[in-house]
Formats: C-alpha cells, sequence, structure tokens
C-alpha cells in the first residue's frame, strides 16, 4: 500500500505540463535518434546528457526514460525496415520484421513491435512498483563485504555474458578500470596515472567516456566502412493490425515480460538474452512455425515485449543498489552521479520525489510512446534515408558540443578524441563496449567498498567473505566462471566413449 501511495504521489510529479512536455521530448528524440542506424539507446542518452545540464533532476531523468524507451523503439524501426538493428536488443527483430517489410507488411510489423513495447514497458514498471522497494529495504542491511561482492559479480558476469570471448571482454573491463584510476586517490589524495597533469586530477568524466567510447568510436568505425554502402528503406504506411494479427500476437506481448524483466534485473542481464529466448519459445509454441524466418509476426510481438519489460527490469537493480546491468543503465548511473545523487538503497528515502516521479514517467512515456510513434512511423522510416556521411559528422559535432559543456575545458576536447580512437581499436579487435563503461563507474566505487571491507578487518582477507550474503554471491561468481567446463563435461559424457572414438577415427 505504501508503494501505491508512493506512485500515486509520483503521478503528481510526473503529470504536471512541464514534466509531461520532457517526457514527450524525450519519447521523440529517443526515437528520432534510435531510428538512425547504428546509434542505440545508450548513445542516444549519452549524447543527449549534456542538454540536460539545465533541467532539475526530475525533469532531466524523467526525459532520460523516455530517451531510453523512444530509442529502443527507434532502434527496431531500423532492424524491420532497414535489416540494420539499431541496437542489440533489436537483432531478434530483424529476423521476422524485415520478411515482412519486404512482403509488404512492414506496417503491421511495426504495430507488432509498439504494441509490445507498450504491453512489456508496462507489465515490467508494474513489476518494478511492485519489487524495487522491497529490494532497497532488505539492501539496506548490506555492508562493505556485500556490496563488493555484488561488483565483483557484475565485472564477472558482464565479461562472461558480453562479447565473442571472455578474454575480451576481462580485456575491456581492465581498460575501463584503468580510466577510473584516473585522478586524485580518494582516501590518500595522491595523484594516480594523471602525468602530473592538474586537468587530470578530478579524473576523466564519466560522460567524456561514455561519449567517447559510444558515439565518437561508433562514427568513426562507421567511417572507415563506408565504401561498402547501405541498404535502401523500404517504405512504410501508417501502421495498423487486423484482426487476426492481434489474435496471434496478444499472447506473445503477454509472454514477452514475464521472460524479459528477469533478465534485465541481474548483473549483465540486459536484453539481448530474453529477447532470443522470447523468439525460441514463440516459434516453439506457433501454431504457424512454417512462417518462421520468412515474416511471422509472433516473432516480432514477443521479443520487443521482453525488450521493454527488460529496460524496466534495468531500473531496479540501478535504483536499489546502484549496479547498471546495461549500457544505458551504465550512462544513466553516471547522470545520476552529475546530479550529485548516488543510486542504492537510500534513494527511495533521500529523494522519493525523484524516484517515483521517474517511476510514475514511465507509465507516461509508453502512453506517449504509443500515441506518437504509432502516426508518426512514416516520418521516422523517412530519417533512414539522410546519408551516413552527414548524418555521422553531426554526431561527431554534438559529441565534441556536449563533451566541452561538461567543464568548458579544451583539453575535454583532446580526452573525448583520445577515448574515441580508443573506442575505434575495441570494435576493430572485437572488444565489447560495456565493460569498459561499467568499469569506469563501478571501477572507484568497488575500490572504496574493497578498502572499508579490508579497514573493518583489520586487513585481514577473509574480511571479504564473513557474511553469509557474501558467501552465496562468490558461490554463484565460481559457478558463473566455471558453467563452461561444466557444460564440456557434461556434453562429453553424454556422448560417451563409442562417440568420441568415432569422432577420433574420423
Amino acid at each position: 500500500m505504501n508503494a501505491l501511495n508512493s506512485l500515486m504521489d509520483g503521478f503528481g510529479t510526473a503529470l504536471t505540463p512541464i514534466n509531461l512536455l520532457w517526457a514527450a521530448i524525450g519519447v521523440l528524440l529517443g526515437t528520432a535518434i534510435g531510428v538512425l542506424p547504428g546509434i542505440g539507446p545508450a548513445m542516444a542518452v549519452a549524447l543527449l546528457l549534456p542538454v540536460t545540464y539545465g533541467l532539475d533532476p526530475t525533469g532531466a531523468f524523467i526525459m532520460f526514460a523516455g530517451i531510453y524507451y523512444g530509442a529502443m523503439f527507434g532502434g527496431s524501426t531500423t532492424s524491420i525496415l532497414l535489416n540494420t538493428p539499431g541496437e542489440s536488443a533489436a537483432v531478434v527483430a530483424a529476423i521476422e520484421g524485415n520478411p515482412m517489410a519486404k512482403s509488404g507488411r512492414g506496417a503491421q510489423a511495426l504495430a507488432a513491435a509498439a504494441i509490445g513495447h507498450f504491453a512489456g514497458g508496462m507489465v515490467g514498471t508494474i513489476l518494478l512498483v511492485a519489487l524495487a522497494p522491497k529490494i532497497a529495504d532488505l539492501a539496506v542491511d548490506i555492508g562493505a563485504p556485500d556490496y563488493f561482492a555484488i561488483m565483483v559479480l557484475a565485472f564477472i558476469a558482464v565479461t562472461s555474458v558480453l562479447g565473442s570471448s571472455r578474454i575480451r571482454g576481462l580485456a575491456s573491463l581492465l581498460i575501463g578500470l584503468t580510466i577510473g584510476l584516473v585522478g586524485l586517490d580518494q582516501m590518500t589524495g595522491q595523484q594516480r596515472l594523471t602525468g602530473g597533469s592538474l586537468q587530470l586530477a578530478d579524473g576523466v568524466d564519466v560522460v567524456i567516456v561514455a561519449v567517447g567510447l559510444f558515439a565518437i568510436g561508433e562514427a568513426l568505425w562507421v567511417a572507415a566502412h563506408l565504401r561498402r554502402g547501405g541498404a535502401e528503406a523500404i517504405p512504410v504506411g501508417r501502421p495498423w493490425l487486423g484482426k487476426a494479427d492481434v489474435k496471434r500476437s496478444w499472447k506473445s506481448w503477454l509472454r514477452g515480460p514475464l521472460i524479459g524483466f528477469p533478465f534485465g534485473a541481474i548483473p549483465a542481464g540486459g536484453a539481448e538474452i530474453p529477447t532470443f529466448l522470447s523468439y525460441v519459445t514463440e516459434k516453439r509454441l506457433s501454431k504457424h512455425k512454417d512462417e518462421f524466418g520468412k515474416g511471422a509476426i509472433e516473432g516480432v510481438a514477443g521479443p520487443e515485449s521482453a525488450a521493454s519489460a527488460s529496460a524496466a527490469g534495468t531500473l531496479v537493480s540501478m535504483l536499489t543498489l546502484g549496479l547498471p546491468t546495461t549500457a544505458v543503465a551504465a550512462v544513466m548511473l553516471a547522470a545520476f552521479q552529475q546530479y550529485g545523487i548516488q543510486p542504492g538503497p537510500l534513494l527511495f528515502d533521500r529523494e522519493p520525489e525523484l524516484v517515483w516521479g521517474l517511476i510514475a514517467s514511465l507509465f507516461v512515456g509508453m502512453v506517449l510512446l504509443l500515441c506518437l510513434n504509432l502516426p508518426l512511423a512514416p516520418l521516422w522510416a523517412k530519417l533512414l534515408r539522410i546519408p551516413r556521411p552527414y548524418l555521422y559528422a553531426g554526431i561527431l559535432f554534438f559529441a565534441g558540443v556536449g563533451a566541452y559543456a561538461v567543464a568548458g575545458e579544451a583539453i575535454d576536447l583532446v580526452i573525448l578524441l583520445a577515448i574515441g580512437l580508443l573506442g575505434f581499436g575495441m570494435r576493430r579487435y572485437g572488444l565489447p563496449v560495456l565493460p569498459a563503461v561499467i568499469g569506469v563507474i563501478l571501477g572507484p566505487a568497488a575500490e572504496q567498498q574493497l578498502r572499508r571491507a579490508l579497514q573493518i578487518s583489520d586487513g585481514s582477507v577473509t574480511g571479504l567473505v564473513d557474511t553469509p550474503f557474501s558467501v552465496t554471491v562468490y558461490v554463484i561468481i565460481l559457478l558463473l566462471l566455471a558453467w563452461p567446463l561444466l557444460k564440456k563435461l557434461v556434453l562429453r559424457k553424454g556422448r560417451g566413449p563409442a562417440q568420441d572414438r568415432e569422432d577420433a577415427a574420423v
């Protein structure tokens, strides 16, 4: 009941004219930027971070929520019409959405995606309202050893789940942790990795790191491959769904959140895994299995609903524990820190107006997303015709302006370029970007919690595992690390010695 009363207060905040305006602007900007090829929600939020500096925190985060969901829908539009996913969570939408568009059913595919985002977002946000306050109450009793264990879990999970190999994920994480060390030691005041530069004494701003790795790195990478040319967008009419389409889709819209929300809430869950699981589930349960791969509407409706619900799930761990599980959550956590606000179990007590206004704005944003984007789908499709050179030149310009606006220092532009080149190199060698961003954000916090835990135990390493919670987390970490080996052993045992001899003979 307390959560419901707080949510009603949040609607009082979110439904003020000025906050409604920020929500609408966020949805429109997020969709417009998310539609453009190669620009996902993380880059959209990172690019627009400097725009919100003049806003109060509540208005800024209401706008961010609109950008987040709008960019996710925009990424689906690109995936369906251009077969070029605007973000990783929209990859699955291309499997069925693009064949639908090529067969003249692009409007139906966009409508199924839009309603899927609405349904998944609504269900996911309801679960957020129900679970987040309880998790925050439990997290109040978590101490320094427990927090450090959770952060180690986030580091291990993010390097294991993302990218083509664990080694590349670990290398990306180490890059982020190294960048996070730049500046003054919080406890001793000594300079670290500054090269004697006073401008680096305060460290490298997380916003510059995010914009450099996402926007500059992506723009340079695309510029290096422009000669390959691009695909032509498929024209689309006004999105609509017939009775038969709704009959085939409505169960998929409701199943998606049950898969997406839990994966969004766990460390390094994100939307990639649940969208794929949702697609597999829909294919298995569908009565039209022969249409899969050729344009089955269930293959769009379910994964898109799961992706939107996972977005709500990411906010659970970010708001209650201060742990980002996706690139967008990492950038939003950086935005919280820009306002001097630290997400965690006390956030609901210290900033109730901000938190519940943000959660209420998610419901408002879902409605705005559906009402604005269905009629405007043909307009978003036209944005896909912008030539790539002009598009990425504009991204570089806005990224530079945004980086300079952080502190008004010219050296920030040099740092931005250096980190952008680093992001280009990471893409060149297959290193995922998210572990680096999470390393920059969580690295200093993990170091601080580690030092506190060791101080409490008088320097004894056993102080890191002296609580049941931390022991449980480390057991999960060991299982996560051992799972590939265990999987190989199980498969090998299932094959049997005869099969191994047969393979050896071949």
